[in-house]
């Protein structure tokens, strides 16, 4: 690993530090990581695995995710809205996804919060993007939360969502494009805005 957190791929391309472990971690930095996701549905998928993640490791979550999205309806927020007390046994039972209740209980409540949200979830969520900033020139300048994942977390907690907390919502900045937090240098191009 170079002094700023970048790392050549087994192509030989300079990737953000942790974007080269497996090929699981290369395609999803390459493709995903860090390009906006301005659809209701997909920021609710994205808002869900990330409450999932807290205390694991990402690939944990990344790999069970074809069975996530199975367990959740594709993370159609008015299906998923509409799960009773049958489908979190059925969830729990469920041995492709994390089965603990308390986060399985918190996406079924979170799909209704954002079922009632007027604006819709990705012009609420959108709405604390901060704005386009320099990509951090080393792996030290990458923030774990900032004012607006602060911010975001705190109205996102008013509204009702559970387990959005202001680490977790830098997450899902990151993840979802709101912030460019790939290293300079790396090899995947700026996202359009």
């Amino acid at each position: 690993m170079t002094e700023t957190g970048l790392v050549a791929g087994e192509d030989g391309r300079l990737r953000c530090f942790w974007g080269v472990s497996t090929p699981d971690y290369v395609a999803y930095h390459d493709t995903e990581w860090g390009r906006p996701v301005r659809t209701d549905d997909g920021l609710f998928e994205r808002m869900t695995l990330e409450a999932f993640q807290s205390g694991l490791a990402w690939i944990t979550i990344l790999r069970k995710r074809p069975a996530f999205r199975a367990a959740f309806a594709g993370f159609e927020i008015g299906k998923v809205a509409a799960f009773g007390e049958a489908d979190a046994t059925r969830l729990m039972a469920d041995t492709g996804i994390v089965r603990n209740r308390m986060k399985v209980d918190a996406a079924l409540h979170n799909a209704r919060v954002a079922a009632d949200l007027d604006e819709g979830l990705a012009a609420f969520v959108w709405s604390f993007a901060p704005p386009p900033r320099p990509r951090p020139a080393s792996r030290a300048e990458v923030p774990a939360l900032t004012p607006e994942s602060t911010a975001m977390a705190k109205a996102l907690k008013k509204r009702g969502f559970k387990f959005v907390g202001p680490t977790t919502a830098y997450a899902l900045m990151q993840a979802t494009g709101m912030v460019d937090d790939h290293i300079a240098g790396c090899c995947v191009p700026p996202a359009a805005p």
